[in-house]
């Protein structure tokens, strides 16, 4: 370790392993930590600061917007010969939720993150949103050519399989409707949601119907995700999964 190193280690005292986390999980030495901190607070777990409750959504919602922006510079570069909709499927996988969440875990992101959920809940989701959050902060503090490094180099070149990825199957949404249209079926989905925690974290549910009849239902975090699930279960109740 450089002596430069040694002593921004040495200077954030308490912080040192957070700051060491940090360095790597991104390669760098965070510069405003303040940044990286706020990144991992859900909104749960907010704190108070000059009267307004402060938590990761505001940065989550930036590091949305950067990394769709990363995400679609790579694929494009990725696959210089294919068309927009091949591209577009690509770039869809890559920033999934539920994908978002497994990559966050093998970044070690799930070890950072504060929140008040309990337990007993599934809190993965949480842990993509926390991943978006770190685009954000690295953002702030870095620029956009360091963003870009990181979530190209750190995350989808040492995580991603990208051949496995253009293979796997995802939009079940799509099939069961084409599959409606095909055998003269009129597919629609009911959605609802429902609280199911003390904190009053959403969950939705939906449900495959083809006239009164339920052939799938899923739940989610988002109506994307809970309307994804139901689809899924609703190919395999039709036969073709």
């Amino acid at each position: 370790m450089s002596r430069k190193s040694l002593f921004l280690v040495n200077l954030f005292g308490s912080k040192r392993i957070f700051f060491l986390t940090l360095k790597r999980i991104t390669g760098f030495f965070p510069g405003e930590l303040a940044f990286y901190e706020l990144a991992f607070i859900h909104k749960s777990a907010s704190k108070t600061t000059n009267g307004h409750f402060v938590n990761n959504e505001r940065l989550e919602y930036l590091g949305d917007a950067i990394l769709d922006a990363v995400v679609a510079d790579f694929v494009f570069t990725s696959f210089p010969h294919k068309d927009e909709g091949f591209l577009t499927q690509v770039r869809s996988k890559l920033v999934k939720r539920a994908f978002l969440d497994d990559l966050a875990i093998q970044l070690g992101i799930h070890r950072l993150v504060i929140s008040q959920i309990p337990s007993f809940n599934n809190k993965k989701h949480l842990y993509g949103n926390a991943l978006e959050a770190l685009v954000g902060a690295i953002y702030l503090d870095k620029g956009y050519a360091l963003t870009k490094k990181f979530v190209v180099n750190k995350v989808i070149k040492k995580y991603v399989d990208l051949q496995e990825l253009i293979q796997t199957e995802t939009d079940f949404k799509s099939r069961i409707i084409e599959w409606g249209q095909k055998n003269k079926q009129e597919i629609y989905f009911d959605n609802q949601e429902e609280i199911f925690d003390l904190k009053k974290n959403p969950i939705f549910i939906s449900r495959v119907k083809v006239v009164d009849k339920n052939i799938g239902t899923g739940k989610g975090f988002s109506k994307k995700e809970a309307e994804q699930n139901a689809a899924e279960q609703a190919l395999l109740a039709v036969g073709i999964m």
